[in-house]
């Protein structure tokens, strides 16, 4: 399928399908810790990247086959909420099926009113903040030109006032960058103006265009965890796992995942051994069969080998 992909699991939102709307890399920041890469070309003005009917009928078909999803996601190659029409796809997605629908965002637009109107029938929100100063909301995000730090926290306090279902904000926790004391404090005192239901605390566990890029400690983790406590519900960063058992044909369910994001060699090897429980020697044969097409290569991340799509 060309938007729509997974389902994948993660303790946020369980068994979780994707749905992308946007083509790669179409976004208003340019994040040090983006599993994208970096952004080349900022894009700052909403349309319709594809036919917002084509989009539905691939989610329609992707319904059929996945009957026990947990969530419905809407998820960009980039900044979500540039699709414009989002919002009359959550509606039509929430005529289809009960499954509930959430929202991935980095919550740039948010300050626009009728950008905060289409998210208002999602099920959850989940827009990201990862500084509670302008200095380093501009060392970490580096928005666009004319996207400042006042602008993106007032957007979220304002969403938050008109929007009745979950919003749970993302802050990405970067070693030696955000996780001080100092930091996490001016982070908490945004977090309790804004109000939000929950925050996910997200780690960078995937590669990224910055080297210095590095994972915190676990007591810098918990020590975040006690400070944002004090303003809001915190949920404590735990991997999740990629589910292709209902695939019907691994080397595109797999390619589709990996053009969103790289996926960890052994998480996929875990997804693809699920696939045949009774041929033990299964997984390695089919992965070398998908890297011998040519699509992946292999990056090492923190020893770690990941797949990533050939550009």
């Amino acid at each position: 399928m060309k938007y729509v992909f997974g389902p994948v699991s993660s303790k946020r939102l369980g068994q979780s399908l994707g749905v992308d709307l946007l083509p790669p890399k179409s976004c208003t920041w340019n994040c040090v810790y983006c599993q994208l890469g970096k952004t080349r070309k900022f894009v700052t003005e909403r349309e319709e990247f594809f036919p917002r009917e084509e989009i539905l009928e691939e989610i329609r078909q992707a319904l059929v086959l996945n009957t026990s999803l947990d969530w419905i996601t809407f998820v960009g190659s980039g900044e979500t909420m540039l699709y414009k029409g989002i919002g009359w796809l959550i509606g039509e997605v929430k005529k289809l099926t009960a499954t509930p629908v959430a929202v991935i965002t980095n919550g740039s637009l948010l300050y626009l009113p009728d950008v905060r109107a289409e998210l208002l029938q999602a099920d959850a929100v989940l827009p990201s903040l990862n500084a509670g100063s302008e200095a380093l909301h501009a060392a970490i995000d580096r928005p666009a030109a004319g996207l400042t730090f006042r602008q993106h926290v007032e957007g979220l306090a304002e969403f938050r006032r008109e929007y009745t279902g979950k919003l749970w904000i993302e802050v990405m926790l970067l070693g030696g960058i955000n996780d001080s004391d100092e930091a996490l404090r001016d982070l908490a005192a945004v977090l309790k103006a804004i109000n939000p239901d929950m925050v996910h605390i997200v780690l960078p566990t995937r590669p990224a265009p910055e080297q210095e890029i590095r994972l915190p400690s676990e007591d810098r983790i918990e020590r975040a965890i006690t400070i944002l406590s004090e303003v809001t519900t915190v949920v404590h960063p735990v991997k999740g796992f990629m589910d292709l058992r209902n695939a019907s044909d691994l080397l595109e369910a797999v390619s589709a995942i990996v053009t969103r994001h790289p996926v960890q060699q052994r998480e996929l090897q875990k997804a693809i051994a699920d696939c045949f429980p009774a041929e033990s020697d299964k997984a390695a044969s089919v992965m070398q069969e998908m890297l011998a097409t040519g699509r992946f290569r292999l990056v090492e991340h923190d020893g770690e080998p990941y797949w990533m799509m050939n550009s």
